[in-house]
């Protein structure tokens, strides 16, 4: 008699990522970073915490500020990306966006949904959010109406991932940080299915992190294949690439 085999219902181990650094740059070290795109030849920034947020562009090799735009005290900014010549911010827990002219910064509209907001990114097609609870959850946002559309759940093969963060759009992949952690998940925007884990420690030693300096800041730069990551307060973005373990 045969012997019969069974497959596991776990999910095959993902692989790990390194970095090694290609470059650095200078960052503001008051920036309480939330949200970082990467678009012609300049970051644009969003930045956090009540009467400190706002958004601004930033020149890359200097990290000279040179256009800003404060958000109201009462409001905690949150993840920003990109659309049609528009600018998008999400905050944290009043339930409103705001959408700006790229160029001039002026508010051209506000949106709400329900529940906290942290990251915001987009593929092409959609706006993608993600909202810092445990069930790991991105939503999905029509960019024209910015409602939403659907939702997946991200999980490993521990179960969901909770407390995803900045998120970016990198070659068909998600990039999400994982709040208070030096991890970066890659994600499968078609299942939510962990691809990868890029792991970032020791980019920023802890004597240069300030209390809340975690990492959250990523951005990616299609045309010369540039990805660049930093953190809430720090002194420096990284240009990075990935070393797979």
């Amino acid at each position: 008699m045969g012997t019969i085999g069974f497959l596991s219902s776990q999910p095959a181990p993902v692989p790990t990522y390194g970095y090694q650094v290609v470059r650095s740059f200078p960052h503001d070290r008051a920036a309480f970073t939330q949200g970082l795109i990467y678009r012609n030849g300049f970051f644009y920034e969003g930045t956090g915490l009540f009467g400190r947020s706002g958004i601004r562009k930033v020149k890359l090799e200097s990290g000279e500020v040179v256009q800003a735009k404060p958000l109201g005290a009462q409001y905690f900014g949150e993840g920003i990306t990109d659309w049609n010549g528009s600018l998008v911010q999400i905050t944290w827990q009043s339930e409103i966006g705001f959408v700006y002219d790229l160029d001039t910064f002026e508010q051209k509209k506000t949106f709400n949904y329900k529940g906290e907001g942290w990251g915001i990114t987009h593929d092409g097609t959609r706006l993608i959010m993600s909202d810092g609870t445990p069930e790991g959850a991105l939503r999905f946002l029509d960019p024209v109406t910015l409602k939403e559309t659907g939702r997946i759940i991200v999980r490993d093969a521990r179960g969901p991932v909770r407390h995803l963060n900045e998120l970016e759009y990198v070659k068909g992949e998600i990039y999400a940080n994982v709040w208070q952690t030096d991890r970066i998940a890659r994600i499968s925007p078609k299942d939510g299915r962990v691809t990868g884990w890029i792991d970032l420690s020791g980019l920023l030693p802890p004597s240069e992190r300030a209390a809340d300096a975690v990492l959250n800041g990523i951005a990616y730069d299609p045309a010369a294949d540039r990805l660049f990551v930093t953190g809430k307060l720090w002194p420096r973005v990284f240009e990075i690439k990935l070393v797979k373990r």
